[in-house]
């Protein structure tokens, strides 16, 4: 099967602005787009209840996806881009359609007019067990010029996630925002006063393996222009801070099973619950 960019779609704003996102990104790829719209089957007598109107239902599982699909042709022109309806659980679906896809995009509702993310139990389900790059966009999303950043884990820094950032900040002709934070000396937890000269040390220190880590990416990408940034704190904190003025925020996700199930870790989703930007997931080992 041919790659493509695939995009949830139920008919909600916040799924039409996944898919105009989708749209940009599968024009930077040079990709195919392909919508995919999932319909829950209604039990019959639910859906012979006068209430849920016959033309209502019918103008939401066909009609609505359709206009979609011809807008995003006019305002995207040479782009292919293709409808599937299936009927089935939404997280299912879309998490099988994730597998042959360079990526997956969903829309979420904002908690707030100031940002974060409202990730319900469909996006939680599907970022947890989608081995594929998951984006999740916001309702009123407009497209920004501004820097990728990614959280990175410099204990254990993978090449799927900073390849997808590099290749991310390539392609958008903008800095990459690289962040990294350690954690300072529990100085409270004992009861002792703040060392300023050991805090220094220590920030110098993984500075200096930031940049060793990201020296080869560097070389690699010499047209990337890689902003580092080595600060103490909460990791989560500082990547939403960094979120306000980004074009997209990456975030990796262990690709990683436990007798209670996949999760997508602490980071992430305080990253999720509160950026303002789009936000990547991209699972790895």
């Amino acid at each position: 099967m041919i790659r493509s960019v695939v995009v949830g779609l139920d008919g909600s704003t916040e799924s039409r602005a996944a898919a105009e996102w989708a749209a940009r990104e599968a024009k930077r790829r040079f990709l195919p787009l392909r919508l995919v719209h999932v319909w829950e089957p209604v039990p019959a007598p639910i859906a012979l209840a006068q209430f849920l109107g016959g033309e209502t239902q019918q103008r939401w599982s066909e009609r609505v996806p359709r206009e979609v699909v011809e807008d995003l042709k006019v305002r995207h022109s040479g782009l292919d881009v293709s409808l599937e309806q299936v009927s089935g659980r939404p997280a299912e679906v879309l998490t099988e359609a994730a597998k042959d896809a360079e990526l997956l995009v969903l829309g979420s509702r904002g908690l707030s007019g100031i940002g974060g993310f409202l990730v319900g139990s469909v996006g939680q389900a599907v970022l947890a067990h989608t081995e594929q790059p998951v984006v999740l966009v916001r309702a009123g999303e407009k497209a920004t010029g501004g820097p990728v950043v990614l959280g990175l884990d410099t204990d254990h820094p993978d090449d799927t996630l900073l390849s997808f950032a590099f290749e991310a900040a390539a392609r958008r002709v903008t800095p990459l925002r690289v962040v990294h934070v350690w954690n300072p000396p529990p100085y409270f937890a004992y009861g002792l006063p703040a060392d300023p000269e050991l805090d220094a040390a220590l920030g110098k220190q993984d500075a200096a393996t930031l940049t060793e880590v990201l020296h080869h990416w560097k070389e690699k990408y010499p047209a990337v222009e890689v902003i580092e940034e080595s600060r103490p704190g909460s990791p989560a904190v500082h990547l939403v801070g960094a979120s306000r003025d980004a074009s997209l925020v990456v975030v990796g996700r262990r690709a990683r099973r436990s007798p209670l199930g996949a999760h997508i870790g602490s980071v992430t989703h305080g990253v999720l619950h509160h950026a303002t930007a789009p936000v990547a997931v991209v699972a790895h080992d």
